[in-house]
């Protein structure tokens, strides 16, 4: 195995030419989890650089600086979190306050120095409008006020739920308003949010459709189409 990069090892390196996996380059395809070992920590604005470096690559930066490395979506998962954003979009007009909506790639710096990607989140347009021009084009620095998130058939054991529970809290701390978690298999919803009390999700079992309110008024999401299989 090879020996730990350094950041600024990471983040100096060439990468190879497009479709040649280099055994010693720290950005080759090869090579990039064995870069991102326990003691490696990435601030900010270098873990945007990596994934700049490396847009194959599907990561998330932990508040400790810790890269975390994400599977790929697989088809199924991929065609329910589509219907999602589907329905999500179909949702907004009812809703209140306008809403931005974001997919599964899009990632938010969160307050507490993490960057997180949800499965589909809403962001108010007033949160969004303030941000500049150029925080815009990067990581947005702010915390979506709506965040869902899909459990995949990997997620589905004990430690991937807990996992997702946890990224749920991470969300409730960083201020978002409201969280939703969808477990598919189940046809179950757990809502986090001011209603959830502590970190732990209100439990919906059965469920064929979320309401946003009091966070989101009019807002109404039909999960019929998301649990389809």
């Amino acid at each position: 195995m090879l020996a730990p990069h350094t950041p600024q090892e990471i983040l100096s390196a060439t990468p190879p030419a497009p479709g040649v996996l280099s055994g010693d380059q720290p950005f080759g395809s090869l090579t990039l989890p064995v870069a991102l070992t326990a003691s490696l920590r990435l601030t900010p604005e270098q873990f945007q650089r990596l994934c700049e470096a490396n847009p194959e690559a599907v990561l998330e930066l932990a508040a400790d600086g810790h890269v975390i490395a994400m599977t790929p979506t697989c088809g199924e998962t991929s065609s329910r979190n589509s219907r999602l954003l589907i329905q999500l979009g179909i949702a907004l007009p009812s809703c209140d306050s306008p809403l931005r909506i974001f997919d599964s790639s899009g990632c938010f710096r969160l307050p507490d120095g993490s960057v997180r990607s949800p499965d589909a989140s809403l962001v108010l347009e007033e949160r969004w409008q303030a941000l500049t021009a150029e925080q815009r084009r990067q990581f947005p620095p702010l915390c979506p006020d709506l965040v869902v998130e899909l459990v995949s058939p990997s997620d589905e054991e004990p430690s991937g739920l807990t996992a997702l529970r946890q990224k749920m809290a991470t969300y409730q701390r960083n201020g978002a308003r409201l969280g939703w978690l969808l477990i598919p298999a189940e046809r179950a919803v757990e809502v986090w949010g001011p209603l959830a009390g502590g970190e732990q999700g209100r439990r919906l079992e059965q469920a064929t459709r979320l309401e946003g309110a009091p966070e989101f008024p009019g807002l109404s999401l039909d999960l019929e189409p998301i649990w389809a299989e």
